[in-house]
């Protein structure tokens, strides 16, 4: 081979003449036997090798080579080399691409072919001159391979131990053997990346701990992963077997959640189901496992050409999640019965501190004037109203520890009650007449405008309901006050169980609840942060009245509300429950006296009775 005088790649020459009859012959049936090879997928080196090897037969002395282009780093690799020698191959191995860098390298970085007549000359040899010349190679024209995007996918490389020039029939028949590697080397590459691909898909498949199955279109499973054959509780090949047999939505047919998806409706479609090992409905062997919650994942997997389609269905279990959920509503139980254990200790050390604090007054009461009539000769008078003061005091430990006991047994569900027919105006007339001489003390007029109503409910507790409402609104009330109780029956507009409730409202011209104190109202001896009105009594909580008086009502199946508040008085609502027959006692024939009535709601300011001072004491149990 003759040196190029410059770097530049040396043009083709076009072809004189076409193939010589002879050569096409040859060249058919050598043609023919490659592209056999490469239908069967045989290894490229071996198709390379064969492809070397018929175009060396039609050129006498040459030496042919093929390298491969690693495009991501830039360098060529030995693909088949038969009659080169071994040495020279390894050591051009993993050559970079670029001019100057011999003929292959430089005609894969122009994508040109390069001949050198000469290597001795060739500028484009000067750092392999060497290996040539020990070779025993004068000459060497490349041409480059071109894949299916046009661009080099490797080199065509021909070598002469002389000095050459490649004739017009040559370069036809390189051309034509270029082109069958070209072939040769994009199926290798596509038949390499099916394979990976389907390496990918199997080590995917196989190894994901998702449990995976491709149904058949008849809905036979026709691949299936280790995880799902755990999940069934199958040690060997699930192949054939129909999975409706092993797996059940929770809620409908696995035909008709799989008819969900189309070639419009490729999915997925999600749901929960249930894998059992023997198949659901069928009895299980004892010593299998029981069914499994999972939640299942199905897309449609369209065949090519019209093929038809496969279900491609992913199985998680939830085993594991429904443990965690358990588990963290177990923790959550727990932990909101230790927060209700703690505040209802707290609670009942509040409420054992107030009613301590209560009964400390009387109680000294009732020893101190003990100790004076012990100790002094008094007047029959004095001695009269001293034994008044203590009766009066002993009242009221009596009262605070009924309610108390009350309270308690509310709470405990174990109050007895004695539910009957009951006329409410009878009630309400009873509770007035107990409160005059209270309510004249302070010139409080109580007026009652209650209808003949009959309702069921427990007479004593009804009272003693009414009396505690009452009691707080003249104990709490301004001085010369005014409280109205009335009974309303529902409206054509109640529906439902509001028909079968008699209203009772108490209305009180006192200054109002103040807002902090209502979201309290019913809590026994809560903190009532508020000044009473002019002229009441200074309390330092609500006691237990209106929390007993919600109490009792919510155990008749009524309810005790604050309807209204504000600076010109409250209202409190009771509703009680109606009796069955809804027949009404007749109404008196003589005037309605002015009755008091239960007033569960309080003025700013106002707050309940400290204790639950009943004034008929004698009517307690």
């Amino acid at each position: 081979m003759t040196a190029q005088p410059t770097a530049q790649p040396t043009a083709r020459p076009a072809p004189e003449v076409g193939l010589a009859p002879d050569d096409a012959r040859v060249m058919l049936t050598r043609q023919r036997g490659i592209l056999e090879m490469i239908a069967r997928a045989a290894p490229l080196q071996d198709v390379l090798t064969q492809l070397l090897a018929s175009l060396e037969t039609l050129m006498d002395g040459a030496r042919c080579s093929v390298l491969l282009l690693d495009r991501e780093h830039g360098t060529l690799h030995h693909g088949a080399a038969p009659t080169l020698p071994a040495a020279y191959v390894a050591a051009i191995d993993g050559l970079h691409i670029g001019d100057g860098q011999g003929s292959c390298g430089t005609a894969a970085a122009v994508n040109a072919p390069v001949v050198a007549t000469d290597v001795r000359s060739d500028a484009r040899w000067a750092g392999f001159r060497g290996l040539a010349l020990d070779a025993g190679l004068r000459s060497c024209w490349s041409t480059p391979i071109a894949g299916h995007d046009g661009h080099p996918v490797g080199t065509f490389a021909v070598y002469h131990a002389r000095p050459h020039r490649p004739t017009a029939r040559e370069q036809l028949l390189v051309d034509r053997f270029t082109h069958l590697a070209s072939v040769a080397i994009d199926h290798a590459r596509v038949l390499g990346d099916l394979v990976s691909s389907e390496e990918r898909f199997r080590r995917t498949f196989d190894d994901n701990p998702l449990g995976m199955v491709l149904l058949r279109p008849d809905g036979t499973i026709d691949r299936s992963n280790r995880a799902f054959s755990a999940l069934a509780g199958c040690g060997g090949s699930l192949v054939g077997r129909r999975l409706a047999d092993l797996l059940a939505p929770v809620e409908g047919r696995l035909a008709d959640r799989l008819d969900e998806l189309g070639p419009d409706r490729p999915g997925p479609v999600r749901f929960e189901g249930v894998v059992s090992p023997a198949g659901p409905g069928r009895p299980q062997a004892a010593d299998l496992e029981v069914d499994v919650e999972v939640e299942v994942t199905v897309s449609l997997l369209c065949a090519a050409e019209d093929g038809p389609a496969r279900h491609v269905v992913n199985v998680l279990d939830l085993t594991e999640r429904r443990a965690a959920e358990r588990d963290r509503r177990a923790r959550s139980e727990a932990e909101t019965a230790r927060r209700t254990a703690e505040e209802l200790t707290r609670a009942k050390s509040a409420l054992l501190a107030a009613v301590g604090h209560e009964a400390r007054t009387p109680i000294q009461a009732i020893v101190g004037f003990t100790e004076l009539l012990g100790t002094l000769d008094l007047e029959p008078a004095r001695r009269r109203e001293a034994l008044e003061h203590i009766d009066a005091a002993a009242g009221h430990v009596m009262d605070l520890l009924t309610d108390v006991l009350d309270l308690s047994r509310l709470e405990t569900q174990v109050l007895p009650l004695a539910l009957e027919r009951v006329e409410l105006r009878e009630v309400v007339r009873e509770a007035v007449a107990l409160l005059t001489t209270k309510a004249s003390a302070r010139s409080f007029t109580v007026v009652a405008d209650v209808g003949p109503q009959v309702v069921l409910a427990d007479r004593r507790r009804l009272r003693q309901v009414l009396l505690n409402l009452l009691v707080n609104a003249i104990r709490h009330g301004r001085v010369g006050g005014r409280v109205v109780v009335r009974s309303v029956l529902p409206d054509d507009t109640a529906t439902g169980g509001e028909k079968d409730l008699v209203v009772v409202t108490v209305t009180d011209d006192g200054p109002g609840i103040a807002l902090e104190v209502l979201p309290r109202l019913f809590t026994p001896f809560a903190s009532g942060a508020s000044a009473p009105a002019a002229g009441a009594a200074q309390d330092e909580s609500l006691g237990l009245g209106l929390g007993l008086a919600h109490g009792l009502l919510h155990a008749m199946g009524g309810d005790l509300r604050v309807s209204g508040t504000g600076p010109g008085g409250t209202t409190m609502t009771l509703r009680v429950p109606r009796a069955d027959d809804g027949h009404d006692a007749a109404p008196p024939t003589g005037a309605t006296a002015p009755v008091t009535t239960l007033a569960g709601a309080h003025a700013p300011g106002t707050t309940g009775s400290t204790a639950t001072t009943d004034p008929t004491r004698g009517h307690r149990p």
